[in-house]
């Protein structure tokens, strides 16, 4: 096992293998310890269940066994990042897509079938959930991407289209959300044009936080946890995202700075969102860590 040394990866390593759950250990293993993808997908099958949706808080602010958008999301997520977002296993993830859509033939953040099972107090239970581009664009933006191909991506993409375009008044998960979406849509030159406008939005309504040492300056989003900021490499993960586009390089690497600043003495970065249980709290961190470190490396920053 990695010591505490002084490197920004050697101390993440001891931190992932001290805390996290065994498929943020797998996937650390694969993305920098040049481990082999299968243990990942394995890892990853513990949370499926037979309806070809996933549950059992593979999305922490989700808890139980019952199937959701959000969780299935996160597992596409996994499966792209070890370039396995292919075949009979995405065949069964779209086909559950199709069964929980709305009327509209997008996805809702959250069934009432969560009802008696524990989640986030700020993913809002109904009995009849609207479709939500938070939980519709970075699974149809993920699977344009990947080239798949499925009757269910005609619909949910042209509900996509239309919030995207509708965004006047947003926040920054729901930005996150359509910038997934435009980053994979195979129309490039919509999609262009649609991320300027929304990085005009950004600014205009102070969505990121473009100084890291005036970040007490910029609001927080209504609902949001106290100092629950996001920053120029939230929207623009890697280099290649439309996003790149809403920030001047000085802005870019100010945030880069900020990120690698982040990483606390025990190895991990921390989560800036409200906790609201222990579980949360626990399985958040790896995650955050995870991201951080491929943020970085895409930005060709040294880790160590």
């Amino acid at each position: 096992m990695a010591g505490t040394g002084a490197h920004p990866l050697a101390r993440a390593e001891h931190f992932i293998w001290l805390t996290a759950r065994v498929l943020e250990q797998r996937r650390f293993a694969h993305r920098f310890l040049d481990g082999d993808p299968d243990p990942v997908e394995t890892a990853l099958t513990a949370y499926r269940n037979e309806d070809g949706g996933y549950a059992h808080a593979l999305e922490p602010d989700l808890r139980g066994p019952v199937s959701q958008p959000l969780h299935t999301a996160h597992a596409l997520g996994v499966l792209d990042s070890i370039g396995r977002c292919e075949g009979l296993r995405v065949e069964r993830i779209c086909r559950y897509l199709s069964d929980v859509s709305t009327k509209e033939g997008a996805l809702p953040a959250l069934l009432p079938l969560q009802r008696g099972y524990p989640a986030a107090p700020f993913v809002p239970l109904v009995d009849d959930p609207p479709a939500e581009l938070l939980a519709t664009g970075p699974i149809v933006g993920l699977l344009h991407r990947n080239e798949v191909w499925h009757a269910w991506l005609f619909r949910a993409t042209d509900f996509c289209w239309s919030a995207v375009d509708a965004l006047e008044q947003s926040h920054p998960y729901e930005i996150e959300a359509a910038i997934a979406f435009l980053d994979g849509a195979p129309d490039r030159t919509r999609a262009e044009r649609a991320a300027d406008r929304l990085g005009r939005l950004v600014r205009g309504q102070r969505l990121a936080v473009l100084d890291p040492a005036r970040r007490a300056e910029y609001p927080v989003a209504p609902g949001y946890a106290p100092g629950e900021h996001h920053f120029p490499h939230d929207y623009a993960r890697t280099p290649g995202s439309l996003a790149r586009r809403w920030f001047t390089d000085e802005e870019l690497e100010r945030s880069l700075d900020h990120l690698a600043a982040e990483q606390r003495e025990d190895g991990g970065w921390p989560v800036n969102w409200r906790q609201w249980a222990p579980g949360t709290a626990l399985e958040g961190r790896p995650l955050v860590t995870l991201r951080a470190l491929e943020t970085l490396r895409s930005y060709g920053r040294p880790l160590g």
